[in-house]
């Protein structure tokens, strides 16, 4: 039983191309997406990114993982949030217990920097989601959340959320109103097109930004796979 366990919870563990192989042409592309990103808003600040996808088994969350590590690496204070509170995987991602997070902070019970853990990534925290809220979507949308926005980006040069897919649960719609824009994340031979369509219909209507797309595990001819940013 204790071994079934372990090999479940090792299972869940994400490894991150960026940081153990960062020549790899895989972080090339991440770094590729960091860089338009950047572009995107040339004129404007983005201090914070909301990264969503149509439905599940899109690879938001390693694509959000990644994106952070791009961003730390280029000496950039990053912080990882994973907001979502309904099937957060940043902890298993960066081996952290969990046990204090974003819904901490959220009801108050921690403050910011106490539930904030630094990785072995220079400059770069995460914010996990916590112990999971009956709640979700009414916390992502008070006014507190907006308040811890707010003090992240007076900490970090660059806040990055992961959320639940935006079909699926209005927490990205929400979010989406607060955060400077938004990514999402398409998956090839997962996502359909108009499962794509309605999510950036709906995205649109919030105040934020839609910056891009990023198309996952599209197949080439050697059978490689890469990332693509489009706007």
């Amino acid at each position: 039983m204790f071994k079934k366990k372990k090999q479940a919870q090792t299972n869940k563990m994400r490894h991150l191309i960026t940081k153990l192989n960062p020549r790899s042409p895989i972080s090339e592309q991440y770094r590729t997406i960091r860089t338009n990103l950047q572009f995107s808003t040339v004129d404007e600040d983005l201090e914070s990114i909301l990264v969503t996808s149509a439905g599940p088994a899109a690879g938001k969350s390693i694509t959000s993982a990644n994106l952070a590590v791009t961003y730390a690496q280029q000496g950039l204070r990053t912080l990882l949030v994973d907001a979502d509170l309904r099937k957060p995987t940043v902890h298993y991602t960066f081996r952290l217990n969990n046990l204090n997070g974003l819904s901490n902070v959220l009801v108050g019970s921690s403050q910011l920097e106490d539930a904030v853990e630094t990785t072995d990534v220079d400059d770069l925290s995460v914010l996990s989601s916590g112990p999971i809220p009956p709640n979700p979507a009414e916390l992502l949308g008070s006014k507190k959340m907006k308040e811890i926005l707010h003090h992240a980006n007076r900490l970090y040069d660059i806040v990055i959320f992961d959320m639940p897919p935006a079909l699926a649960v209005a927490d990205a719609k929400i979010m989406a109103n607060i955060v400077d824009g938004m990514v999402v994340v398409i998956r090839s031979g997962i996502t359909q097109i108009e499962e794509a369509e309605r999510t950036v219909d709906l995205l649109k209507d919030s105040k934020a930004r839609l910056l891009g797309a990023v198309l996952n595990d599209r197949e080439k001819t050697d059978n490689n796979y890469y990332y693509y940013y489009g706007t």
